[in-house]
């Protein structure tokens, strides 16, 4: 068995008026592929803290961090990934992209109309039969 690095990453599942909110890859060699917003974990850092500082610095945005939604573990042909997903909402801000070449509010009923990372498509397929509660937070609509 060889042993794959490890990679360590928090996830937001952003949903506003019933839709989730999805970011298309700029870079690497996933580039193109749609994903949850979020990042890696920093040493030191809890789960939520690295969520919270993610979406600042590649959306300009500030987001509650509500319950855990998932703990996913994929491997990739070049690492393990191993990423925890919450459900967030906009506090404050435009999400502004920053890292990402596009994104979009996607309903239940378009959540596969995006071409997904693979390590994600469980998480949607799950999403795709919930009713997801209402965004929390001050942000007005």
């Amino acid at each position: 068995m060889t042993d794959r690095k490890t990679i360590r990453v928090a996830a937001a599942v952003l949903r506003e008026n019933g839709r989730i909110f999805a970011t298309q890859r700029g870079y690497g060699a996933w580039k193109d592929y749609w994903e949850f917003p979020g990042g890696k974990i920093e040493p030191g850092e809890s789960p939520e803290e690295a969520l919270r500082r993610e979406i600042r610095e590649e959306l300009d945005t500030e987001i509650l961090v509500g319950e855990k939604l998932a703990d996913i573990e994929y491997d990739y042909p070049e690492f393990h990934l191993s990423m925890q997903c919450f459900l967030a909402s906009v506090l404050e801000g435009e999400l502004v992209l920053k890292e990402h070449e596009a994104a979009r509010w996607l309903g239940r009923d378009e959540l596969f109309s995006v071409n997904w990372l693979p390590a994600d498509l469980d998480l949607i397929g799950r999403l795709a039969k919930m009713d997801l509660p209402p965004a929390e937070g001050p942000r007005q609509a």
